[in-house]
């Protein structure tokens, strides 16, 4: 499989790399031209008033966007050439957008598209009517080499690709990429799976499943596009830098619309402003809440004692309190949503007393039983039989009031646990209440008890072992309709509520019978750095599957020990700067604790630093990060401060390992560990 790259400056036109460079440039033009024929569309004409004009128009800026040539994103990063049996001596340009020439011919084939599918996926053993699989390699936008696979070639034997290899190690500036010319045959199988099941991936750090989600996002919008325009979809991950840091995928591979947002911000109907205890967060996101607010919500019902009469003209209609009460008592044995059971019951009340004026010989009609509806006596019964409910107010009540939440919790929740959520000084209003973000996540549930919850078409939950049982229910609600890809890794649970088993989790999602499929081969971090990392696994994850990197990189680990703990800032930035002088990114990691006193240390040595979330440039490599906030981010180089810290921050022993697991695993080319405090024993 050899690679080839230029040896003169000009190159003839029968020289392969020249015409893959001139197809390269015929391609850009082409685009160009695609993009000029969308700019140039006159809709004065095709649209019937100025709101056809304005969805018109949205649309053609949308599409003049998606069609963005960017200089520094190869257009196309792969080749097929066919054999016989499907596409017989056809020849396809494998890119992130399809690409067409004056007549319609492709230039570039989508990588969503099934005719590229084997591009991912063909191998010597099956071969997929390939004979020649060609990687692109890429310097700065510039086609600089190109490498080939002769699937059908027995001679010629099975070895890694090189280019692929560079491709996957190649140092990272900015927010994360796009892998769409470096998706395995693992994954693909995971991003090409349909629309109508969820799926969810168990994936170890640098297996890739975040990027996977992803582009399961991307491939899921080419093949259902226009289900998903109606139903929507949404990117769910932990905090806002995570979402920062993914931002520009999927802008890259050509979609544009998806959403994106936290937990937090699904469940945002009060300013949250306090914090929990972490026993109490754990009582509060306990699935079990669910029945507590379930009765408060219910015991706002009450059966009537008095017959209604309802005055029409000069008759006046009664209808007595038994049958009162079994409209009320039907609307309740059919469960339904605390709204639309108050909404239907005025109707009820109405049918009522139209069947006695039926029974005297009137004939009212669909009108009549309106106005019934809407009669004052009727509306001042249903106001006291079945009462407006306010899910903060409810909510507030709860954790106010011991006799309520008492009466509410009885069989449910321990006395204990009861005293462990209430609030020691009850709150006077909803608005000046100080919320929790779990008292936040429980509102929610009560508002889907009294209004059903919208729900998308796809939803993708990125690090979700940190979610509590009321958070999946929470996510659950936005998707009941459809499907999800849930994303995450047990072993970095670093939440005292995280979940044990995905069983669990998906149960309380609402979809028990999702697919889990695991990552086990690791592409990013290098194998030394997974394997001391992987240490800790058997004293915090028994049982979890070891990822085994199938990257070699001698070298990566480094543990620099300071005997005098006074020096430990100075080689935290010495380390540093070694790790600055090489390309690429790195990320000063410590426990939040430490971050202080780092920030002094690099602000005296002259060393600029960004936070989490903000975008590295070629200027600005460096970012300071809190352990808390470490989940999910990649760095080419990675200094990690005081171990024993990072596990000391947490509130138990388990879960500092795990925080000290995601702080271990953030490098994709070295990780230097700086300590004056002896290690953590499970490190060996």
């Amino acid at each position: 499989m050899p690679a080839h790259a230029p040896t003169h400056p000009e190159e003839p036109l029968d020289d392969p790399l020249a015409r893959e460079r001139a197809h390269l440039s015929e391609s850009r033009a082409a685009l160009r031209t695609m993009r000029e024929d969308v700019e140039a569309l006159d809709i004065k004409d095709v649209t019937a008033n100025w709101v056809n004009a304005a969805v018109l128009g949205a649309q053609i800026e949308e599409r003049i966007k998606s069609l963005a040539d960017l200089s520094h994103t190869p257009l196309f990063f792969g080749r097929l050439d066919y054999l016989h049996t499907t596409q017989e001596g056809q020849r396809f340009y494998i890119g992130r957008r399809h690409v067409h020439d004056g007549h319609g011919d492709p230039m570039v084939v989508d990588w969503r598209a099934p005719v590229s599918q084997p591009f991912y996926r063909a191998s010597r053993k099956d071969p997929q009517d390939v004979g020649l699989r060609r990687r692109f390699g890429y310097t700065g936008g510039e086609l600089t080499a190109y490498e080939d696979e002769h699937l059908s070639d027995p001679a010629e034997l099975e070895r890694t690709s090189r280019l692929l290899q560079a491709e996957i190690e190649r140092p990272r500036v900015g927010p994360m990429r796009d892998i769409v010319a470096t998706i395995q045959p693992e994954q693909d199988e995971i991003v090409r799976s349909g629309l109508s099941g969820t799926v969810c991936v168990q994936g170890g750090p640098g297996t890739g499943k975040t990027a996977v989600g992803l582009h399961r996002v991307a491939y899921l919008l080419y093949a259902h596009r226009e289900r998903l325009a109606r139903t929507g979809t949404l990117v769910i991950g932990p905090n806002r830098s995570f979402l920062h840091y993914i931002e520009q995928v999927l802008p890259a591979l050509g979609e544009l619309e998806v959403k994106q947002a936290t937990v937090d911000d699904l469940v945002a109907h009060v300013e949250v402003r306090g914090a929990d205890r972490a026993t109490a967060a754990v009582v509060k996101g306990d699935a079990r809440m669910a029945a507590v607010l379930r009765r408060a919500v219910r015991s706002h019902v009450t059966m009537p004692t008095e017959a209604l009469v309802v005055v029409r003209g000069s008759r006046r209609w009664r209808v007595p309190a038994y049958e009162l009460e079994e409209l009320v008592q039907e609307l309740l044995d059919r469960d339904m949503r605390y709204g639309a059971a108050r909404e239907a019951l005025p109707q009820r009340i109405a049918h009522s007393v139209l069947v006695r004026m039926e029974q005297s010989g009137e004939a009212p009609d669909d009108r009549v039983q309106d106005a019934v509806a809407r009669n004052a006596a009727v509306k001042a019964a249903v106001k006291q039989m079945w009462p407006p409910v306010d899910p903060a107010k409810l909510v507030l009540r709860l954790l106010s009031d011991a006799g309520v939440l008492a009466e509410h919790a009885e069989g449910v929740l321990s006395a204990e646990e009861q005293a462990e959520i209430l609030w020691e000084k009850p709150a006077r209003s909803v608005k000046s209440a100080k919320w929790s973000l779990a008292d936040a996540v429980l509102i929610d549930e009560a508002y889907d008890l009294v209004e059903r919850t919208h729900s998308l078409g796809h939803v993708v939950l990125d690090e979700a072992q940190d979610l509590s049982p009321m958070q999946y229910r929470a996510v659950g609600r936005r998707c009941t309709t459809g499907s999800a890809t849930v994303l995450g890794d047990l072993a970095q649970g670093t939440t005292p509520w995280a979940t044990a088993s995905w069983a669990d989790a998906l149960t309380h999602l609402g979809k028990p019978d999702a697919l889990v499929e695991e990552l086990t081969a690791g592409f990013r971090v290098p194998r030394e750095v997974i394997a001391y990392a992987s240490r800790l696994l058997p004293h915090m994850s028994p049982g979890l599957a070891e990822v085994k990197s199938v990257r070699e990189n001698p070298g990566s680990l480094v543990l620099r020990e300071v005997p005098d703990a006074s020096d430990v800032d100075g080689a935290v930035v010495a380390a540093c700067e070694e790790a600055l002088a090489h390309e690429g990114s790195t990320g000063l990691i410590a426990a939040d604790a430490r971050i202080p006193a780092l920030e002094k240390a690099l602000e005296a040595a002259g060393l600029s630093w960004l936070s989490p979330g903000e975008e590295t440039t070629l200027e600005s490599r460096l970012t300071l990060v809190p352990a808390s906030l470490a989940k999910g981010l990649e760095y080419d180089y990675v200094v990690l401060d005081e171990p024993s810290a990072v596990v000391a921050g947490e509130p138990d022993e388990r879960t500092g390992l795990r925080r000290l697991y995601v702080a271990l695993t953030r490098a994709v080319s070295g990780l230097t560990v700086v300590h004056g405090e002896a290690l953590p024993g499970q490190l060996g």
